[in-house]
């Protein structure tokens, strides 16, 4: 019987296929171990650079801190001294009114009003002087003084003189404003504020402006006019005034003043008034704003139109006293566009001059 051959599980063939498994297993492993190395070292870079950034971010904010921190320092520096220049004022003020009060003896409020009567009292008594003064002067100096806004002076080519000045002054309804709505609107209201209408007092300063111009030694007349005539001076209608009676120049300003306008236009009345004055004017001033409304009678109806209106002004020229120049002093109105011309033609008729004045005159 052959002899059996021994079986052994380390063959050649068993360590040759464990070689290899093993050999694969460290393969992977290398693999496996490389690969988990690259993402590490990348995860590391961005982390890196994250770090980077935020610190660059600390750096700046913190530069902007100690910027803002210096602003804060500033700033409160400048409340500190402001506010101590305004303590410096404010005891500097109430050390000047201490002063007043101790000086004048009496309260500040006191000493401001005091100051006010004085500086009051010394213009009156100026006042007083200048016109003490002018009446011992010869020409070249105004009747009365009138002061407007500003030291503005007007080139008007407004001849005012002569022996015997006649100035007339519309005194209609028409005189209360330059538009009819606003005309209607003020017509309504009382007295008072009819008085105080711009477009009057615009009229009453032009009156004060021709009576301080006019020459002295010179006789003057003042009357109003709408539908009816009215002597600024009742008891001396159809006389003529002194220049150099001060007492009647002041009596036409205040009666100019009290005047309440209202009613219609009518230039015949106006015109026909200079007739009974014995002299007759050798200068006339009409202050006026537009076109008659009717002549010596009412009107018929309520309404009148531009022309007929421009035929009553044609007819009321015939009551102008001959060799008489009108000048005309004009505060156009809306709806009256045959004004300007019309009057503008009878001051060439009769040698006198025409003004259409700003609104801020005289």
């Amino acid at each position: 019987m052959p002899k059996r051959k021994e079986l052994n599980v380390f063959s050649l063939a068993f360590l040759d296929i464990m070689s290899c498994g093993f050999g694969a297993v460290i393969l992977i492993f290398i693999i496996i171990n490389h690969s988990t190395e690259s993402t590490s070292s990348e995860i590391n870079a961005q982390l890196l650079a994250e770090i980077k950034k935020i610190e660059e971010n600390i750096e700046d904010e913190t530069e902007n801190l100690i910027l803002i921190k210096n602003t804060v320092e500033d700033t409160e520096d400048e409340i500190v001294t402001t506010a101590q220049l305004i303590q410096q004022i404010i005891d500097a003020i109430n050390e000047l009114e201490a002063q007043i009060v101790a000086a004048l003896g009496a309260s500040s409020d006191d000493s401001i009003e005091a100051l006010k009567a004085e500086i009051n009292r010394l213009e009156d008594e100026a006042a007083l002087l200048e016109s003490s003064i002018a009446d011992d002067e010869d020409g070249g100096k105004n009747l009365r003084t009138f002061v407007g806004q500003g030291d503005r002076q007007y080139l008007t080519g407004l001849k005012v003189g002569g022996e015997n000045i006649l100035i007339l002054l519309d005194s209609s309804a028409s005189m209360l404003d330059k538009t009819i709505v606003n005309i209607v609107r003020t017509r309504n209201l009382s007295d008072e504020d009819k008085k105080r209408a711009e477009k009057w007092q615009r009229a009453v300063r032009t009156i004060e402006w021709v009576t301080a111009n006019l020459p002295r030694d010179t006789n003057f007349q003042l009357y109003t006019f709408n539908t009816e005539i009215q002597a600024a001076i009742p008891e001396k209608e159809n006389q003529w005034l002194e220049t150099k009676n001060r007492e009647q120049v002041d009596q036409v300003i205040d009666y100019v003043k009290s005047v309440i306008p209202g009613g219609g236009t009518s230039l015949h009345h106006a015109f026909a008034s200079a007739r009974n004055l014995k002299p007759q004017p050798d200068n006339i001033f009409l202050i006026v704003d537009g076109l008659p409304t009717q002549g010596f009678d009412e009107p018929r109806g309520t309404v009148i139109s531009s022309q007929e209106r421009n035929e009553l002004f044609v007819s009321s020229i015939s009551q102008i006293p001959i060799d008489s120049p009108v000048n005309i002093i004009l505060f156009p109105m809306e709806g009256d566009p045959l004004a300007a011309a019309s009057y503008w033609r009878l001051a060439q008729i009769t040698g006198g001059s025409f003004l259409a004045p700003s609104e801020d005159w005289p």
